[in-house]
């Protein structure tokens, strides 16, 4: 898959490239990650990116024409018969969750635009942009962490990024483990400063330590994100012996 982002700050993602486990979905190949600066495409001696908002008011706007240029240099470079889909950063965006980057991660990629000062020209997302996303109800300098975010997502997902092929399916919100959050997690030494790790992960057995941990999915879930629960419940996944922690965790027992 490839993902072209369009930055007014490539060295961002420099370090992100050569450091991390998911630099190896780069140097595999399994991702290629070109980055373009709209900067290169604006016209005049100070290649000027943004200018003041109509209306007035504070910040500067990023202009629409060096971002449609920049744009049609990726499209060109691309050379694709099905279009990438262009993806914006923004706060009116479809939050993210793991069922789309699950969906991104099985796809060919997009063209990520990194929007930066109070915004981008509203023509530009009107003519071009295909897709919103938010991380969160909150303000970022700027698109470029959204994107990392997205790119680390769907990186540790390519088959063999992770040291452990399995590693991903437990995480939180992995239909693997139901939606629900990842259980705690120890290591050595098995006494640390008087608390020691649960007997149920040092027994050997099997179906007990799995059992231990999803009560604790369940109970970590039920207390912090009660909605991931009920969405479980929903679709089916929940056994009676889930159900019946459930009760007793709800009856304070």
């Amino acid at each position: 898959m490839r993902f072209d982002v369009i930055t007014l700050f490539p060295e961002l993602f420099a370090p992100f490239l050569e450091a991390g486990i998911t630099r190896r979905a780069y140097a595999s190949g399994q991702i290629e990650l070109k980055l373009w600066n709209p900067r290169e495409h604006a016209e005049g001696n100070y290649r000027r990116v943004d200018d003041r908002p109509f209306g007035g008011g504070p910040g500067m706007v990023m202009m629409a024409e060096p971002l449609a240029r920049c744009l049609a240099a990726v499209r060109a470079d691309r050379v694709e018969e099905v279009p990438a889909p262009v993806v914006l950063f923004s706060p009116i965006g479809e939050v993210l969750r793991h069922a789309a980057v699950a969906r991104w991660a099985a796809g060919p990629g997009a063209i990520l635009v990194c929007g930066r000062y109070e915004g981008i020209d509203q023509r530009f997302i009107d003519t071009h942009v295909d897709v919103q996303i938010s991380l969160g109800d909150f303000v970022l300098s700027g698109g470029e962490i959204a994107a990392l975010a997205l790119l680390d997502a769907v990186a540790r997902l390519q088959p063999g990024v992770l040291g452990d092929e399995g590693s991903h399916q437990a995480d939180s919100f992995n239909p693997a483990v139901d939606g629900l959050l990842d259980c705690p997690h120890y290591t050595r030494p098995e006494d640390w400063r008087g608390q020691r790790v649960p007997a149920e992960l040092m027994s050997g057995h099997h179906a007990q330590i799995e059992r231990w941990r999803r009560d604790q999915r369940l109970q970590l879930t039920a207390r912090h994100r009660p909605e991931l629960v009920a969405a479980a419940r929903a679709a089916g996944r929940l056994a009676a012996r889930d159900e019946a922690l459930l009760e007793r965790l709800a009856a304070g027992l």
